[in-house]
């Protein structure tokens, strides 16, 4: 199938990164159906929606009078079967739980037509690990979306031991159509890029907050004031060049032995797991605040990411 065919998306899962995909699809210009069997997300999807592109409304990404015809081509499915019957390509979006995965994607398998394409969102999952039972291996793939989905320009695409090049091809090119940058892993591995890069920060993070070398707020100062500041422009192999790679040599040879290896996440973050401390869910982690203030964390987050989206990945003109 070429990428110009697809014209309908079913999004399985309209959960935090279901309705963004969902919304990323419908803004440009294909038909969507969401379906979940998690009926209060399911209800609440289109409304979502609406408040997300009010705030690309007010970035002027989106012109307010498109919205309504946005809305109108996101499509509520009652069951599994009704929104994926007619899909050209479905992205899933379920729990991130290869049984789970496995049981869903041989239901797609079995009801979706002969032509489309099964993408999976899934985290660190791989797709050898639950569409090996499918009769379209060929026609399986990752496409790892990053929080917030609608709003963050990079999409992983991981494809398995079976994935044809032409699957490949043509979903690398209708994640560029829709305003995507895709980023092509070459080989199957646990975690991908995004993820085995950011644990491997977060890791040393937790080590730092345990052992009590600075507070939460100042470890994320840190981050957000260096080379996190740079990171939109630079990526950190680019970093190393500018600095000299003999340079960046020389200080890992002296600090990576103080780092932090454990092959398991620090005490003190396990130990706030099970205190119950889940961050925004429970309403307290590294940070406590009030249900109201989580929004308006998430509010402010958006607008400033809107922001940078618009100054550094500028919506194609025509």
């Amino acid at each position: 199938m070429k990428t110009e065919d697809i014209r309908t998306i079913a999004v399985v899962g309209a959960g935090i990164m279901g309705h963004g995909i969902a919304q990323k699809f419908a803004m440009a210009g294909h038909n969507v159906y969401v379906t979940d069997v998690n009926d209060p997300a399911l209800q609440s999807t289109v409304a979502r929606i609406e408040r997300n592109l009010a705030q690309f409304v007010g970035a002027a990404l989106v012109s307010e009078k498109d919205v309504p015809s946005i809305l109108a081509r996101i499509h509520i499915a009652a069951s599994l079967e009704e929104g994926v019957s007619d899909a050209d390509v479905v992205i899933e979006a379920a729990a991130e739980d290869p049984e789970v995965k496995r049981v869903l994607f041989n239901r797609l398998d079995a009801c979706c037509p002969e032509r489309t394409i099964l993408a999976s969102n899934s985290s660190s999952l791989l797709i050898s690990e639950f569409a090996s039972e499918t009769n379209r291996q060929d026609r399986c793939i990752l496409t790892h979306w990053i929080n917030p989905p609608h709003i963050v320009p990079a999409v992983e695409v991981i494809p398995g031991r079976l994935t044809s090049e032409q699957t490949i091809d043509t979903i690398c090119e209708l994640l560029r159509k829709v305003g995507k940058v895709p980023v092509r892993v070459q080989k199957e591995i646990a975690g991908y890029l995004v993820n085995r890069i950011q644990m491997a920060m977060f890791r040393e993070v937790w080590s730092l907050w345990g052992a009590g070398v600075a507070s939460a707020e100042d470890l994320d100062t840190a981050v957000k004031c260096s080379f996190g500041f740079r990171l939109p422009t630079i990526g950190p192999l680019l970093a190393n060049d500018l600095a000299g790679t003999d340079t960046t040599y020389t200080i890992a040879r002296r600090l990576l032995p103080d780092l932090d290896a454990s092959p398991e996440p620090a005490a003190a973050f396990g130990a706030m797991i099970e205190a119950g401390d889940h961050g925004m869910k429970s309403g307290s982690g590294f940070y406590e605040r009030t249900p109201v203030e989580w929004e308006h964390i998430i509010e402010a987050r958006d607008r400033e990411l809107l922001a940078r989206l618009k100054c550094l990945y500028p919506p194609a003109s025509g």
